[in-house]
């Protein structure tokens, strides 16, 4: 008999959880004002809302935290972390930050300016959000593959190199400061990006003299894809992958909350002096002092640590194989998913699954509300919420895919939770023909609206 896949790890501590019954979810869910950001999360059941700093850390991430050195400046614990991410990254200069978002607003503080076009592949929600912060335009570049969920393309996070051309082409060198590539793409579905296509954007970038800064939350999963999918990597380590991948950039942004297994942290990689020098200003600014840069000592250390568990080649194994557990189960019932599934999440097709919800009433939040009385389980919405309105127009911007997106935790749910998970979309699949109205918004902040907007039943 051929033996079963098992998890790389075993458990050591566990944590409660409760359920609730329908009643109590459709009250907290109306209190809340159908925003799933604004639920306790002792109202949730199965939390996927984002496998940011949701992981659970290892005995010896947990043991380093407490050789943590908690100095000002010049920290051991700065110097541990400075050796690893030189040892896995190949960047010399890095600048800690206390997570991704905060490593964006650094970095570009630095680089941005208004007016200035930033093109990349899909850029997320902060991503974008800084940039028009700025009063900065984000071009998406990303191939057309990704907005066909059921077409079957290794690397949907590429770049289409015509279109980044034309974008290069259209706007003088002094208005593009950088272009961006999010490995892997989150909002085309955690879909990977190819070494190839790695290496063929560096090569335009370097012709137009235009640095390149990856977008690397989650860089050992696209590794790993690589791996897979790439035929001449086969025999190639995750870590002998990762130096040639940023090899093709100029520096990164990472948070350290997904593929380096922490509850908080980031920081910014730079190949360049020059650039990490002018950024350090904005570091002490924003964070606090260049070597600690707005974590603790003992944060440092367990990121660290955490940066090579994250790029063991069997830990990414059994991760991404949860992931592909759960949207087998879905697409095999019939469930409209992103296909091939990604590293991190299932994102599923909400224009599909409710298709007789009206675009302008918020499809993918109101199926996000629908999976959280049903079962308990909370996702986010990756759709026209998350879009935003256009900075100049001020209309909703309507994305491609309008997706609901289940981040499973690393290291976190066993398949029986999953199992659980299937069935409540199930549940939910099966009535979708009597879900007819959406929501529409009752209040909005005018940026990065989808974390605190309120909104009703239509």
């Amino acid at each position: 008999m051929e033996l079963p896949f098992a998890e790389s790890y075993k458990m050591k501590v566990v944590e409660l959880i409760q359920r609730s019954e329908r009643c109590e979810r459709e009250e907290w869910i109306s209190i809340a004002k159908y925003n799933l950001f604004n639920l306790r999360s002792s109202q949730v059941f199965i939390d996927l809302l984002t496998d940011s700093g949701t992981g659970a850390m290892s005995d010896k991430q947990w043991s380093t935290m407490m050789l943590g050195d908690e100095s000002y400046a010049g920290a051991s614990s700065y110097y541990k972390l400075k050796d690893a991410i030189r040892d896995i990254t190949g960047f010399n200069y890095f600048l800690p930050t206390h997570q991704g978002r905060a490593a964006e607003n650094v970095l570009f503080s630095a680089l941005i300016k208004a007016g200035d076009i930033i093109p990349g592949n899909s850029h997320f929600d902060t991503t974008k959000g800084h940039i028009e912060f700025r009063k900065a335009h984000a071009v998406d570049c990303t191939i057309d593959e990704a907005f066909h969920i059921e077409l079957n393309h290794p690397f949907k996070g590429n770049i289409d190199l015509d279109k980044l051309e034309n974008v290069l082409k259209k706007y003088p060198r002094k208005r593009i400061p950088l272009i961006i590539v999010t490995i892997t793409c989150n909002s085309s579905g955690g879909q990977p990006v190819s070494m190839d296509n790695m290496h063929a954007v560096k090569i335009l970038a370097d012709r137009y003299g235009i640095p390149v800064y990856f977008d690397s939350a989650r860089f050992a999963e696209n590794a790993y894809f690589i791996k897979l999918r790439e035929e001449k990597y086969r025999d190639k380590s995750i870590r002998e992958i990762v130096r040639e991948m940023f090899s093709y950039s100029d520096g990164m942004t990472m948070s350290s909350k997904k593929d380096a297994i922490v509850n908080m942290g980031g920081f910014i990689g730079f190949k360049h002096k020059e650039h990490f020098e002018k950024s350090s200003t904005f570091n002490i600014l924003f964070e606090g002092f260049i070597t600690y840069g707005g974590m603790s000592g003992r944060d440092m250390n367990a990121l660290a640590q955490g940066l090579y568990e994250g790029t063991d080649f069997h830990y990414l194994e059994t991760r991404i194989n949860q992931v592909a557990y759960l949207g087998k189960q879905l697409r095999d019932y019939g469930i409209p998913v992103q296909f091939p599934f990604g590293g991190h999440a299932i994102f599923i097709d909400a224009k599909r699954f409710l298709p007789l919800v009206r675009e302008e009433e918020y499809v993918a939040q109101t199926l996000g509300v629908e999976l959280y009385i049903e079962g308990g389980v909370r996702g986010v919405e990756i759709g026209t919420l998350l879009a935003d309105r256009d900075p100049d127009t001020r209309k909703n911007r309507y994305p491609e895919l309008e997706l609901l997106r289940l981040a499973i935790p690393r290291r976190v749910y066993t398949n029986n939770h999953i199992d659980y998970v299937a069935a409540a979309l199930i549940n939910v699949f099966d009535r979708r023909n009597s879900i007819i109205k959406g929501l529409h918004i009752l209040k909005e902040a005018p940026i990065l609206r989808h974390f605190t907007v309120e909104l009703e039943r239509v």
